[in-house]
């Protein structure tokens, strides 16, 4: 069974799809939907749409305040900035996000992928 930040992730997921790319949400109505404490929707914006998944976020506070998630497709020339904007350290995490993104928008294909994600997994480098 799905839990509570999967259901919320996929829901607003569906909304980002329906706006072909974009979605502005109010996190009050969208905690009341899944009967949820608003924080839970921060957490799950800020954990499951990062930049590194190729999302910007910008919110407006006040009582018509919303999120508003865009959708950021990457092409040839933006990747070399997108990795020159990594800097010393990356979370294993963090460049799972990165190659899932590279995945997603069709710059690497599935066996490069895994390939690659099996390099920067925490077994296969020194710590």
């Amino acid at each position: 069974m799905a839990s509570l930040a999967d259901l919320i992730e996929q829901y607003i997921q569906s909304l980002v799809n329906e706006g072909e790319g974009m979605a502005e949400i109010q996190r009050a109505l969208v905690a009341e939907h899944f009967r949820c404490a608003p924080s839970q929707v921060s957490y799950v914006i800020a954990s499951r749409f990062p930049p590194e998944r190729g999302y910007l976020i910008e919110s407006r506070r006040g009582g018509g305040g919303f999120i508003r998630l865009t959708r950021v497709t990457l092409e040839e020339g933006n990747i070399r900035d997108m990795l020159s904007d990594v800097g010393t350290y990356l979370s294993q995490g963090e460049a799972y996000d990165y190659l899932e993104r590279l995945l997603e928008d069709g710059h690497l294909d599935e066996r490069t992928f895994e390939v690659m994600r099996a390099a920067l997994s925490r077994n296969a480098l020194t710590l």
